[in-house]
């Protein structure tokens, strides 16, 4: 079994499901003290880092020639088994490839971290310092990520890979997303009196219709084309025999560079209220990403690409990451990793290993070589207020 296989099987082995705002059951905890003692075994400095009850973060350093570090920056929650076809937790390999959930999204760019960490730490020291983490809570608040930037707080980065997969194409744009609720209030009722009631789900009828056909008013953007919005659940009634006096839905918005969460919702739901709707504020909300193609980290990333014989293009993702908040922070950052986003969350989820192992050697030929190849604009880490409720 290779290095590869053993590492990310024995990752996809520990449950590490995100907890959803409920109370965690350790895995996250599990993983990061996993990813802690493989790492401390092959020379790398790392600490497991509480970021609430039972739900940690691990950070790991390889000491650089100089201070400013390169972080590399993945996530240890998964979300649910639910409706797998493939066994959670056996880490099956077939084909080439490895099965599981959590395979691709995220312990497969997880484990190339990991791989390129110890690989590293073995040489002579890199120009800039390392620092590799993996985060709790990416699937759902993103606490982990705001936790680790105010425990970097101060540090001086020249920039971070966040591990997601993207097809080992480097991706320097993606969407945001701001999630509300919107609510239609009639008047309850008896069911064989319908005249008597004012039926919300009626009243709910039109505010879905316009959300379908209209889109956002948005310039598309070059990688990520166009702001969307879309319908998620609904909610009404209480009763197969009462008319509803409450309809809810809600709204999934994903944003583009440019656009800020509050003025989004502000615009919405004046539209809606024409309609006679009314919006709770948002219950998440999440940052766009845009990275100049022509940042050192990206420029780092494709040169390593090229001398591995592989395409440097670049481009964009619908879904939300870490990496928009890392940028908020001050961090150029692009988002990397083996796997592709159509194998995350699905019933049959998996990576292919090879893509694994050459992830693991482009982010070492990127740190070694390419990203210090010239000076790079540094940005000073500062504390990221937490922007979700």
């Amino acid at each position: 079994m290779t290095e590869v296989t053993a590492l990310l099987r024995e990752l996809v082995a520990l449950p590490s499901v995100n907890p959803r705002g409920g109370p965690g059951d350790g895995g996250e905890t599990v993983v990061a003290e996993y990813v802690r003692d493989w790492l401390v075994a092959r020379g790398v400095r790392a600490e497991v880092h509480e970021v609430l009850p039972g739900r940690s973060n691990v950070v790991a350093v390889v000491p650089g020639q100089r201070e400013d570090a390169v972080l590399l920056e993945s996530h240890l929650d998964t979300v649910e088994v639910d409706g797998m076809t493939v066994p959670a937790y056996d880490g099956e390999v077939r084909g080439g490839r490895l099965y599981g959930r959590g395979a691709c999204d995220a312990k497969g760019p997880l484990a190339a971290f990991m791989l390129a960490a110890a690989e590293l730490a073995r040489g002579e020291p890199p120009l800039y310092s390392v620092v590799l983490a993996g985060v709790c809570d990416e699937e759902h608040e993103y606490r982990g990520v705001l936790h680790l930037l105010s425990s970097l707080a101060g540090r001086t980065a020249v920039g971070a890979i966040v591990g997601e997969p993207t097809g080992l194409v480097p991706a320097v744009a993606h969407k945001g997303v701001v999630r509300y609720t919107v609510r239609t209030v009639g008047r309850a009722g008896h069911s064989s009196r319908p005249e008597e009631a004012v039926n919300a789900v009626s009243l709910m009828a039109p505010v879905l219709s316009h959300l379908a056909a209209t889109s956002p008013d948005v310039e598309p953007h070059p990688l990520l084309g166009p702001a969307t919005r879309a319908v998620t659940r609904i909610r009404g009634g209480t009763g197969p025999n009462t008319i509803p006096g409450v309809c809810e839905a809600d709204v999934d918005r994903r944003t583009l560079p440019g656009e800020e969460p509050e003025v989004v919702w502000q615009r919405d739901r004046d539209e809606l209220r024409l309609l006679g709707a009314e919006l709770d504020p948002p219950f998440i909300i999440d940052y766009a990403l845009d990275t100049p193609p022509d940042s050192p980290v990206v420029r780092g990333l494709r040169r390593a690409l090229v001398e591995r014989g592989r395409p440097d293009d670049v481009d964009g993702m619908p879904f939300a990451t870490d990496a928009s908040k890392i940028a908020r922070a001050g961090i150029p950052a692009v988002v990397f990793g083996p796997g592709s986003i159509l194998d995350a969350h699905s019933a049959d989820e998996s990576v292919e290993l090879a893509e694994v192992e050459l992830a693991a050697r482009v982010v070492v030929d990127a740190v070694r070589g390419t990203v210090v190849a010239e000076e790079p604009v540094r940005g000073t880490v500062v504390e990221e207020e937490p922007s979700c409720d």
